[in-house]
């Protein structure tokens, strides 16, 4: 992540924003957009120069998990594919 301020993502962009494993909503948390389920513990896609990087690959993983596979099998009721 680079230094300096990170840009709002705009409401209504942000609406129309969703994680694309679990389909849930994002939140901005300063330079990350963050799923809101499960519980608020999803994945986490970067921001890069005010774009939002929504690829699982580029997603930082809940603490306590650690591959996108074990964050699938132990989410599996949550995750849309």
């Amino acid at each position: 992540m680079p230094d300096g301020p990170t840009p709002t993502i705009a409401a209504e962009r942000l609406a129309l924003l969703l994680c694309p494993l679990t389909r849930s909503e994002l939140k901005q948390e300063g330079g990350w957009l963050v799923a809101q389920k499960p519980d608020g513990a999803g994945l986490r896609y970067p921001i890069r120069d005010g774009i939002p990087v929504l690829l699982m690959d580029e997603a930082a993983l809940p603490d306590g998990v650690e591959t996108l596979d074990a964050f699938k099998a132990k989410y599996a009721d949550e995750v849309a594919g």
